[in-house]
């Protein structure tokens, strides 16, 4: 595969600068097409009552109506700035819209089904942040990775990639979708932390298949001491200068990093560099 499609769901957020130009980073790399759509909220089915009976607001609609209207003008103000054209054409980056988009965050896991990746900011805590919501629909019902962007966007990305690898399915499964980048970075680096694993092959086993697909890579395991998985890998990258990260999320389950705390949730709070996800 190749990140030759990229779907990026657009909505005012602070991240949503950033978003777009982390896609643009990639599809720089790809000459890949970009596609945005309007997400909004679900419109709960609001009634106002009156003797007559149950009508729906309208002012409901309207601002449905509106949220779209801007968020395509944001998607097109974005792509004539950076010269992105909508037509198709050989050896260049090219972009289009989906009009009529349901409301929802299942929407972007069903449509990220026919894209190579789909790049959404980082979540937060704030109104004005997007939705952990939005990530997870992605992340679980798209069967396709996630490019997660930083607060600041990339001027460069897979140059010098680092690979979290806690032994897992999930890890696995998100390195093969990442080989198109590995191939093309100079530097590859693969970090195992002690004590954040499942039972399976070591990271020079993996260092092993990767230079059997022609990509040299390091491989070093860390002893946490006191920090989480989370904080290692983050401050390992940042130590190496890293400009991309890949990462296997929920290996333990939501719950129980709901709870516990986990490797996912840190990266999710505290990414500074994008990260490549799946689940």
């Amino acid at each position: 595969m190749s990140f030759n499609t990229i779907l990026v769901p657009i909505e005012q957020h602070d991240l949503m600068n950033a978003t777009l130009e982390t896609a643009l980073v990639l599809a720089r790399k790809f000459n890949s097409y970009i596609e945005g759509f309007a997400l909004r909220p679900v419109v709960a089915p609001v009634m106002a009552m009156d003797i007559g009976g149950a009508f729906p607001l309208a002012e409901l609609q309207e601002n449905d109506t509106k949220m779209a209207t801007e968020a395509k003008a944001l998607f097109d103000a974005f792509m004539h700035k950076n010269n992105v054209s909508r037509t198709e054409a050989k050896g260049a980056v090219f972009c289009g819209w989906l009009d009529g988009a349901p409301d929802g965050d299942q929407f972007v896991g069903s449509h990220g089904r026919v894209f190579d990746v789909t790049v959404l900011g980082r979540p937060g805590e704030s109104a004005q942040s997007p939705r952990l919501s939005t990530f997870e629909a992605c992340l679980f019902e798209s069967g396709r990775p996630i490019l997660l962007a930083p607060p600041s966007p990339p001027q460069k990305m897979g140059e010098n990639i680092l690979i979290a690898w806690n032994h897992s399915t999930e890890q696995a499964r998100t390195n093969a979708f990442a080989l198109p980048l590995l191939r093309g970075a100079k530097k590859v680096s693969i970090l195992t932390v002690e004590g954040g694993s499942v039972v399976g092959p070591s990271g020079d086993q993996v260092k092993q298949n990767l230079h059997l697909n022609g990509i040299e890579a390091s491989s070093v395991t860390i002893n946490p001491g006191n920090r989480n998985a989370g904080e290692v890998i983050l401050s390992h990258a940042e130590q190496l200068g890293c400009d991309l990260l890949i990462k296997g999320a929920y290996t333990q389950s939501r719950l129980r990093q709901m709870i516990f705390g986990g490797a996912t949730r840190h990266i999710l709070a505290h990414a500074k560099l994008p990260v490549l996800m799946s689940h």
